[in-house]
């Protein structure tokens, strides 16, 4: 069984075969909403994805590239100028709660595939690998309306990604798994079912760099310095 992350298409195999991908000069520029634009935070998941590589000996640059309530219209609007125009040689592209959640006000599914496909072709016709997450969850309950309208707009992402042999990070299953768990009705890794607690951007970060090929020996050196950072 394929682990909830995992690498498709031409280069797929187990996330530790060759490794961590990105290597030292690398720069990635993570692309998404407001849960990306929090995640330089004291625990968000790109300081923790910062921590990762300081542990472990890769100089990597990363770039926050998060505006709050865009969607997969404003993300392409602006992919020249917030993404492509850094030269980044990774760009993880986290698109799609806005797109659901906003409703009416929101993107339907054959406009956020287009838009989507175009992200994707134009960070790849740049020369950058891209790294492609599905949606987290909309609220903690897998089966309320707005998971539901989501599935299709996920499933689209693996399509995405097994037909353009990207990178395929699956936050939703992670997440879905996580939740499967729940003690209680109270928020367990957000805190108000989308925006994140320290222990949602942990299992974020995990995820990602579990597709990105980092090995179980890279992420316990990344989680001591996670849990000192924890601490602070």
């Amino acid at each position: 069984m394929l682990p909830a992350c995992a690498r498709l298409g031409k280069e797929a195999g187990p996330p530790s075969a060759k490794g961590f991908m990105l290597k030292s000069g690398d720069t990635i520029v993570f692309l998404g909403d407001s849960i990306t634009q929090g995640a330089s935070g004291a625990q968000g998941y790109i300081t923790l994805f910062n921590l990762f590589c300081a542990a472990n000996g890769y100089d990597v640059k990363s770039v926050n590239a998060g505006i709050s309530g865009h969607k997969s219209n404003d993300m392409l609007k602006r992919l020249q100028k917030d993404v492509l125009d850094r030269h980044p040689t990774w760009v993880g592209i986290s698109c799609g709660v806005n797109d659901v959640w906003h409703g009416v006000k929101g993107v339907p599914l054959p406009d956020y595939e287009k838009n989507m496909t175009e992200i994707v072709d134009r960070c790849l016709a740049a020369g950058a690998r891209a790294l492609l997450l599905t949606a987290t969850p909309i609220m903690e309950d897998m089966n309320g309306p707005f998971n539901r309208k989501a599935v299709a707009y996920n499933d689209f992402l693996r399509q995405l990604a097994r037909k353009k042999s990207v990178v395929m990070c699956d936050l939703d299953k992670a997440f879905a798994q996580a939740y499967a768990a729940k003690k209680s009705n109270e928020n367990l890794l957000t805190t108000d079912g989308v925006h994140m607690k320290p222990g949602g951007y942990r299992l974020w970060a995990t995820e990602v760099l579990k597709a990105l090929g980092a090995t179980p020996d890279e992420l316990a050196r990344a989680q001591q310095r996670w849990d000192l950072q924890g601490k602070k």
